[in-house]
């Protein structure tokens, strides 16, 4: 009975250890440079807007060289319009629930090349005139270079691109580059 149990305990152990290699969990957050894409008018002058981006992440790693993963953050884009007619800047705040899935392929122990696509649903529109026109699902692509600079501490740089329009009125496409630190746990 005694090595039965031992057994059972060695293999528990055994199991929590070789899941704790291959899942880790962690907080990240950042800077957003963000703006719009698309076809605009002569008479508007476009500029991007600096915002934020923060959440959680996961990294299940599937083989010695990649990894999956998956992130759930709350980002902000938008971009600032001048008109030419009109004195005062514009400037249009979106914040989204995202849904990033990166696929890692790790350089090396230090360096990763991260590509995937994401999912974002609009929760919170800002804008310095009375219209809510902002889609309520965009679908993206991103890709960036992840650092690890200690065993649980990161950085990371990344490029997404939406695919889909981000205003119901307008071709507008949100377009991001965000820094990201974080800590896996």
């Amino acid at each position: 009975m005694k090595k039965i149990l031992l057994a059972a305990v060695l293999f528990i152990a055994t199991t929590a250890t070789i899941q704790a290699q291959l899942l880790k969990i962690g907080v990240k957050a950042g800077v957003n440079f963000a703006n719009q894409t698309g076809d605009f008018p002569d008479q508007i002058d476009k500029e991007g807007i600096t915002s934020y981006h923060a959440g959680l992440v996961a990294e299940v790693k599937l083989l010695d060289k990649f990894s999956i993963q998956p992130e759930l953050l709350y980002s902000t884009t938008g971009a600032s319009y001048k008109f030419s007619d009109v004195s005062e800047d514009i400037k249009n705040e979106l914040g989204y629930i995202s849904i990033p899935v990166m696929a890692k392929f790790y350089l090396n122990n230090t360096f990763s090349l991260e590509v995937g696509p994401q999912a974002s649903f609009l929760v919170s529109e800002k804008n310095d005139f009375d219209v809510k026109n902002g889609e309520t699902f965009e679908f993206g692509v991103n890709a960036g270079l992840g650092v690890k600079l200690t065993e649980n501490f990161f950085l990371q740089g990344r490029y997404g691109l939406g695919l889909t329009e981000a205003s119901k009125d307008a071709d507008v496409k949100n377009s991001v580059f965000q820094i990201s630190a974080g800590f896996m746990f």
